[in-house]
Order: C-alpha cells, then structure tokens, then sequence
C-alpha cells in the first residue's frame, strides 16, 4: 500500500512501494532498492553513521532543519529526504527543478500551509535545486523562513555558486562522498539476492570478479551500478537450469564499453595515454585526437592528461617551437581553471598544436648526456673562478678570482671555460631537430 504520507509530482521519483504493488520490472531497480530504514543505507557514516548529527536526528523524529544535500549521483541524497520524512511523521513532497516551476512550488507552499494548521509538518524536496533560477529559489524563502516547509535540496553542483544565499543562511549544508567499491559491491549484492524487490527471482549468477570490477566502473554511483546489473540480467536468457549466468561481455556492454573498460589506475589507462603521446610525437593530428577523445569519454582525469601534454612540448618539441609549451602550459591552466566538459576544447586545441609542431628532442638529449657526466664526476670540483666569494678569507683562497663579466668583456663567452677541468670542451646541447616544420609534414 502506498504511504499517504509521500506525495510525489513527477514520475522518476515515485515512491518505493509503488514498485511493488505488481510486477517486479515496475520500476528501475535502483528506484525499488532504494533503502526503507536507516539500517538498509549503505555509505555516509561520517554523518549517518551511529552517533552522528544526522542519524542522531532522523532517529530522534524531532524537528529538522532545512538541509542542502551536495553530492554526485547515486550516493543517497533522493533517500535520505525520504528517511527523514519518515522518521519525523511529516508529509514527504518531491519536485524535480527541471520539471517544476514557481507556480508548483507556489502550489506545495499552499498545501503545506493548509498541513500546517493540521498540526502536520511538511518536508519538499526538491531535486538538483541547482537548476531553479534566482526568481524560484526567492519563492522559497518565506516559506522556508517561518517553517511553513523543511526544504531538503538536492544538488550535484556546488551550493555556494548555485544556490542563493539567503537560502543557505536558512539551510545546513551537507556533503555527500562517493560510494567507495565495497559500498557499491555491498548494495550490488544486495539487489542480486533479494527476491522481493531485487533480482533474485531470476537466478542470477555473477562473479566476484565482476562484481567488484562493477563496483570499480561505477565511479561511487549505485544508481550507475545498479541500472547496469538490471539491464545485463534481463538481456540474459536463462539456461538449462533456469539461471542466468552474466558475463563479461554482457556486463560492458550494459554498463557503456567506455566506462566499463577505462580503468584510471590500471594498465589500459597508461596504454591509452602512451597512445596519445606516441601519436603526438609521430606528428599524426587525427590518431591524437582519437586517443585524446577515448581518454576524456572513458573518465580520464583531465589533469592526467595536460601534464602529459606539457611534458611532450618539451621532452619532444622543445626549442623546435617554444610557442608549444605556452599552449601546453595554457591548456593546464585552463583546464584546472575550469573543468569538463568545457576543458575539452583547449586540450583539443594543445593536442592539435602539439602534433602539428616540429618535433626535436634536443632538450631531452641534452640532459641526458648532462647527467651522466654529473653522476660520473660528482665529485669534480666547482673551478675557482665561478665560486661565490662573500667573505674576504675566500677571496684570499682565489674564489672568483678571474672571473670575466661578460657584459664588459665579450670575449669571455669564447675564452673563458665554465665547466670543471675534465670536461672542458663538452657539448651537451645540439641545436637540431627531428623532423622540419614543413607544409608537407602537416596534417591537412
């Protein structure tokens, strides 16, 4: 039976028990696995966990303040409101800011006004409250401000530039984590083995490899992991034996071959980045671009990426073109500044300089042989006439003595030796490159 205490405005957040009022595909899994009780919430302990502020008050059923719930998807924010309107007894009313404007909220003011003299406490919530415009978040406030509503806002960007601040003065701020792995597999495992409102009827079987592997691909995201596992056991048809065995191949291609492959810490992710350096120095525009853009889709640090763009206009360019490393360095600025998606298309533009650049690595030779000879002679002393002499003792010693200032004594740049003894006449830098910077070498 369905809680006459919850009222819902849009589909995508009907209640829980709607989904089981009938069949068990009624509603996506993550929506019918959505935890009842405190007990059943998996991750957040640092403010749901035993003792803490949150669970202290929903456990409590006392008053509420109003709260902002920031975080990425799937980490719980849709429940917890749900939880603390259960456990206060007060009526749960849910908007979606892509869906509802001022005259819905209007409308659930009113009503709440009207629970209000009933001696009943209303609780809105109102999901990715980020997307409501200035005018809409005002039509909230006197609300709000004389407790007609406990407002529980939901949002996946940052409070602080997309909520007003009169609405955060009146509001607490709560930040939610990604889900770790464990989390995620915990809750996975949850859903497979629940007959109820989960995927146990149809017998699934699933590796732990594979589950933790879904658990990894899922960025922290159980709404992600969840939806996954559901399409990946439906598409498979029973065997024999009236089980469902899933499979790799199964499972990537539910989850998005992209997200399910890229694996930020593992082997594939430095192949793809050594992809793209290689590409980039064999000057070849459209192979760059191709492994840049698998990188960004497959969940790539964007950071990762700049600064291997930055070591390439120097290890491979260099002197050929120093205007390279101001792109690198821009697009690094740039993409912390920030972020994706918009960050795509000054490291789109870097990649694009950069493979077109004249290519030498002059500048990675040079070191190289710089450093093997300061390894071998790292004992060899500094010659007495580039010492630093501060004091009189090491002037009488000959610090500095026969230094020639160059800008008074132009012939001190041929005559005058500045590396020690053993090397002198060494030459470690060779002004040359790999390939010219030619018209033909372009890509067009």
């Amino acid at each position: 039976m369905q809680d006459r205490s919850s009222t819902t405005l849009f589909p995508e957040m009907s209640d829980v028990d709607m989904a089981l009022t009938g069949s068990s595909t009624a509603a996506p899994l993550a929506d019918r696995m959505r935890p009842r009780t405190l007990a059943e919430f998996v991750g957040q302990q640092h403010f749901v966990g035993e003792g803490r502020v949150l669970r202290r008050l929903i456990e409590g059923g006392g008053t509420l303040p109003s709260l902002i719930l920031w975080g990425p998807p799937g980490t719980g924010k849709t429940t917890l409101g749900r939880l603390l309107a259960e456990k206060t007894a007060a009526r749960f009313v849910a908007l979606s800011a892509v869906f509802s404007g001022v005259k819905d909220v209007r409308a659930a003011i009113a009503e709440a006004r009207l629970d209000r003299r009933r001696g009943r406490r209303t609780i809105l919530f109102i999901d990715e409250i980020h997307r409501f415009n200035k005018a809409q978040q005002d039509a909230l406030l006197p609300a709000v401000e004389d407790g007609t509503v406990t407002l529980v806002g939901a949002t996946t960007e940052n409070p602080s530039f997309e909520v007003i601040s009169a609405l955060l003065s009146r509001s607490r701020v709560l930040v939610l984590n990604p889900l770790d792995e464990e989390e995620v597999a915990k809750i996975v495992r949850r859903a497979l083995t629940d007959t109820e409102r989960g995927l146990g009827s149809f017998n699934p079987q699933i590796s732990d490899e594979l589950i933790t592997r879904l658990a990894h691909s899922s960025g922290g995201d159980a709404r992600m992991a969840l939806s996954a596992l559901e399409a990946a056991v439906t598409a498979t048809e029973p065997d024999e034996h009236d089980a469902r065995p899933i499979t790799s191949e199964t499972l990537i291609e539910a989850l998005g071959r992209a997200q399910f492959a890229y694996d930020k810490g593992g082997e594939e992710h430095y192949n793809l980045a050594s992809a793209l350096i290689k590409s980039l120095r064999n000057s070849d525009v459209n192979a760059a671009l191709y492994w840049l853009a698998r990188m960004i889709e497959g969940g790539a640090d964007p950071v990762f990426i700049v600064r291997r763009l930055c070591i390439l206009a120097s290890e491979d360019i260099g002197l050929a073109d120093p205007e390279a490393m101001v792109q690198a360095a821009a697009a690094a600025e740039i993409t912390q500044l920030i972020g994706l998606p918009e960050a795509l298309f000054p490291l789109t533009q870097a990649t694009i300089y950069l493979a077109r650049a004249p290519k030498s690595n002059a500048v990675l030779r040079a070191y190289s042989a710089a450093h093997r000879d300061a390894v071998e002679t790292a004992r060899e002393p500094v010659p007495l006439h580039l010492r630093n002499a501060p004091t009189p003792l090491m002037k009488h010693l000959g610090y500095g003595k026969e230094y020639r200032y160059v800008h008074s004594d132009a012939s001190a740049k041929e005559e005058m030796s500045c590396l020690p003894e053993k090397l002198k006449g060494k030459v470690y830098f060779e002004d040359d490159q790999t390939t010219e910077d030619t018209e033909e070498d372009k890509d067009i």
